[in-house]
C-alpha cells in the first residue's frame, strides 16, 4: 500500500506495468478511450526529464545535477488519450522524447533513486487530478503497479515474449521486423530493460497484480483482455 504520507488516489485507477514493447502504451490509450477515462504515460515523464537535462547541458552521469534539474522540471503533460501532448518549458517535446538519442539514454535518468521519488510524487498527483476530473484514469509505466499506484483498483502486468516485443518495436520504429531492424532495436528493448530492472521490477507480477500476456494476441485482443480484467474488478 502507499506510504503513510500519500493522499489516497481519486477516481477509478487502472495501473498498467510491463517491459518495453509489451504494448502497454497503445493498449492503455485504447482502454482509456473505451472507458472514457484519462490517460497518463509516466514513461514520458522520464523521457522529458532526460530531454530537459540534455537541453540544459547537464551530464547524465552526474546524479546530483540530474536530480536537481528534475526537481525543477517545467513539465506539462496531457491526459487526453487522443492528445497526450508533452511540453517542457513551453516547448512541445512529444516527438522529440521518442527520438533514439532519448531512448538510449533515458535509463541513466530513470535509475537514479531520488529522481524516481520526485516523479513518483508528481505521478500520484497527476493520477488523482485526472481521476477526479474524468472519473477514472489509466496510468501506465514502469513500477506503476507496485510503487506509484499500489492502491489502484486494477493493477495489470502487460507482458510479451522478447521476440514479440522486439518485432513490435522494430515495426514501430523502422516499419519492418527483419533481422537488421530487430538488431537495431535491441538496445532500446533488451538493454534498457536490463538497466531499469536494477530499480524496478516489471517482469514478474507482484501480489494482487494480474498478468496479461500479449505474445500471441493482436492489438484488439490485447485491449479486450485488459478490459475483461477491468470489468471483473468493477462488478
Amino acid at each position: 500500500m502507499p506510504a503513510a504520507a500519500d493522499t489516497p488516489l481519486a477516481g477509478f485507477v487502472i495501473a498498467i506495468d510491463g517491459p518495453s514493447g509489451s504494448g502497454k502504451s497503445s493498449v492503455s490509450k485504447q482502454v482509456a478511450r473505451t472507458l472514457g477515462f484519462a490517460f497518463l504515460d509516466t514513461g514520458a515523464m522520464y523521457r522529458s526529464a532526460t530531454w530537459w537535462c540534455l537541453d540544459q547541458g547537464i551530464d547524465l552521469d552526474d546524479a546530483e545535477a540530474v536530480t536537481a534539474a528534475t526537481a525543477q522540471l517545467p513539465l506539462t503533460i496531457g491526459t487526453d488519450p487522443d492528445l497526450p501532448e508533452v511540453h517542457v518549458h513551453g516547448v512541445d517535446v512529444s516527438a522529440a522524447i521518442r527520438q533514439t538519442r532519448i531512448s538510449e539514454q533515458v535509463s541513466k535518468v530513470a535509475t537514479i533513486i531520488p529522481v524516481r521519488e520526485i516523479l513518483r510524487q508528481l505521478q500520484r498527483r497527476l493520477i488523482s487530478e485526472a481521476g477526479a476530473a474524468k472519473g477514472g484514469v489509466v496510468a501506465e509505466g514502469r513500477d506503476i503497479t507496485t510503487v506509484v499506484a499500489p492502491d489502484a483498483q486494477v493493477r495489470i502486468l502487460l507482458t510479451a515474449s522478447e521476440e514479440a516485443r522486439l518485432a513490435r518495436r522494430s515495426t514501430e520504429l523502422h516499419g519492418r521486423a527483419d533481422a537488421a531492424s530487430v538488431a537495431a532495436t535491441r538496445t532500446q528493448i533488451v538493454d534498457r530493460d536490463r538497466a531499469d530492472s536494477s530499480v524496478s521490477e516489471f517482469t514478474v507480477a507482484a501480489d494482487g497484480v494480474t498478468t496479461v500476456d500479449t505474445s500471441d494476441l493482436d492489438f484488439g485482443q490485447s485491449v479486450a483482455a485488459v478490459l475483461q480484467v477491468v470489468d471483473a474488478a468493477r462488478q
